[in-house]
């Protein structure tokens, strides 16, 4: 199994929902650390997983990825503003 294989476990509304849930957090919650952010967006996802297909270890698994996917893409999202801006914000 090769990492490009969990591509497949994408879940793009479950993707989407924890990227707005992790921005809010990130923008309005101070007293919630950042390094827990992905713990928080890896359950959500999880939860979310398994309400949108039933308890399965598939459906954790795509939870999982989707979740921890969505961390990923706000980064990508705020590196990208940050350089257009001209801003080094790391």
């Amino acid at each position: 199994m090769d990492i490009t294989d969990l591509i497949d476990y994408f879940n793009l509304i479950t993707v989407g929902i924890c990227l707005c849930i992790g921005y809010a957090i990130k923008q309005s919650l101070d007293f919630i650390p950042n390094k827990y952010i992905p713990l928080i967006m890896l359950i959500i996802g999880t939860v979310l997983g398994i309400a949108s297909s039933g308890l399965s270890l598939e459906s954790c698994l795509s939870g999982m990825v989707s979740g921890l996917a969505s961390t990923g893409l706000y980064e990508a999202f705020r590196n990208l503003i940050n350089r257009e801006e001209g801003k080094n914000e790391y």
